[in-house]
């Protein structure tokens, strides 16, 4: 299934508003790490996320807010899941709290994995 057509099933079947605001991605914008972290989210591990502040400026793109809604795709374009931002943090690279790399739910779940890993993709 489409991104897209994914986002109006989801709508249609919450009786969300198909305009309201949705962005559709794939993690670490493609790759095996694309699905790999798309099944954290659909196995409840993965219940947060980070991105570099700084690729947001310089892409022009519109950073997320609170309810801000995503539909994340595996690395074939097909669609994981609808995701809901409740919590939207900037911070400073080493303000990054355990319980944040915890809820991000890869590799030991560890601060000191999670800042090794982020440091190379950011």
């Amino acid at each position: 299934m489409t991104g897209e057509k994914m986002w109006q099933e989801f709508c249609h079947k919450t009786n969300t508003d198909s305009n309201t605001r949705h962005d559709i991605w794939k993690f670490c914008d493609g790759g095996i790490f694309a699905d790999e972290l798309a099944n954290l989210v659909l196995s409840g591990t993965k219940t947060a996320t980070a991105s570099a502040k700084i690729a947001f400026d310089m892409s022009g793109d519109e950073s997320p807010d609170v309810g801000t809604y995503s539909v994340i795709l595996f690395d074939n374009d097909e669609a994981a899941c609808v995701i809901r931002d409740v919590k939207v943090s900037v911070v400073p690279f080493l303000q990054v709290s355990t319980e944040h790399a915890y809820k991000e739910g890869e590799d030991d779940r560890s601060l000191e994995k999670w800042r090794e890993v982020h440091r190379r993709a950011f």
